[in-house]
């Protein structure tokens, strides 16, 4: 369930980025086909379903790219490469021109603090934090992968540690051209803010273009998500836990075949029923969920099987994890209080696999079909 939320999260933001790409080309991408006026039990107002032509848009490109690495692992992994010098391309770019050619100001980093705090200032917090969450969470796709990396003991901490701190130092300079080239005011009311900053020093020309290698750009985590997600439903049906079809192996091209098409299936469907913000919340509240979870699952296992070998150790235990848990409750009760509809039908949809493995829980693990 983790994962395939995870993957339909990444093709609302394709979905999202069409739209925004289209508000500068093809307006009438952006516009809504039809909206439902829907009324939500113990709700003041309606719920507000929209579509608009960048929901299909997504989901050809789901399809796209599942093709692509149903073709074979070697194949989607060249892809993820130039789509990450793509983007990792266009930031830089950005950052360079913006301070380069820029007329931007500097006393746009003025220190900025709400004149009246409260606890409404800690959910708005609360609520950007998530939106931050689900760009950070690239890190969790390594894991999905993790029985495909020589030797993981080195490996993997090397490429977590070193990839989270490259995507921060990313941000750090990529918001530092921003806040130079805008004002707050401007970076808080900016829906394409890549763009604005461009048009600042380049004209609006330019920034369609930048609009254009974000959107590509933007595939990247979508083929990243297809790529590694469909190993889980995969291992799980192996184990007699999930759908057998998703455990086939495909005999040429030696991908899991059958996880991949499942995983794309869904993620089409759910691409077609939000919008990229929903949708992301949505993810980002089921996601952490399982991260309190499985932290939780440490410390029982301390306890339980304190002699198990542990390659790796928690810094600061038991503390920082503590501090994890209870920040991981705040991020996923907030979510759940400022968007309730979504949020509980994504924790209905996780109970409801409580159901399907008390039915698969006493199968015999099954082989990989060929």
């Amino acid at each position: 369930m983790h994962s395939t939320v995870g993957e339909s999260s990444s093709a609302a933001s394709i979905a999202a980025g069409f739209a925004r790409f289209s508000s500068f080309l093809i307006p009438a991408i952006g516009l809504p086909l039809f909206t439902w006026h829907l009324t939500v039990p113990f709700s003041g107002k309606p719920y507000d379903f929209i579509f608009t032509w960048a929901q299909p848009l997504a989901v050809v490109t789901i399809v796209l790219f599942t093709f692509i690495n149903y073709l074979g692992v070697r194949l989607g992994g060249r892809v993820q490469i130039a789509l990450t010098i793509l983007k990792i391309g266009a930031v830089l770019a950005i950052v360079a021109a913006g301070f380069w050619l820029g007329r931007g100001d500097w006393s746009h980093f003025h220190p900025f603090w709400p004149e009246a705090r409260s606890a409404t200032t800690m959910t708005s917090f609360l609520a950007a934090l998530a939106a931050a969450m689900w760009a950070y969470d690239g890190w969790e796709d390594l894991n999905r992968v993790g029985s495909e990396i020589q030797n993981p003991q080195k490996n993997i901490p090397v490429a977590l540690i070193g990839g989270t701190l490259l995507v921060a130092l990313l941000y750090l300079v990529f918001n530092a051209v921003c806040f130079y080239a805008l004002p707050f005011a401007g970076v808080a009311g900016s829906s394409h803010v890549a763009s604005d900053v461009v048009a600042t020093f380049a004209g609006a020309g330019a920034a369609k273009w930048i609009t254009l290698a974000m959107v590509l750009s933007a595939l990247g985590t979508l083929n990243s998500s297809l790529l590694s997600g469909a190993r889980v439903p995969y291992a799980m049906a192996r184990d007699g836990l999930f759908f057998r079809v998703t455990g086939i192996v495909h005999q040429k091209f030696r991908t899991p075949s059958g996880a991949l098409v499942f995983q794309g299936a869904l993620a089409c469907l759910m691409a077609l029923t939000g919008t990229f913000e929903e949708l992301t919340s949505l993810f980002v509240f089921a996601a952490w969920i399982f991260y309190a979870l499985s932290v939780v699952a440490m410390f029982r296992l301390r306890k339980i099987a304190p002699d198990l070998p542990r390659p790796y150790r928690t810094w600061g235990y038991p503390v920082l994890p503590a501090l994890f848990v209870a920040g991981a409750i705040a991020l996923t009760l907030n979510i759940w209080i400022e968007r309730p509809v979504r949020s509980t039908i994504g924790l209905a949809m996780i109970l409801s696999g409580l159901l399907f493995y008390r039915a698969w829980a006493n199968r015999e693990p099954a082989s990989p079909s060929e």
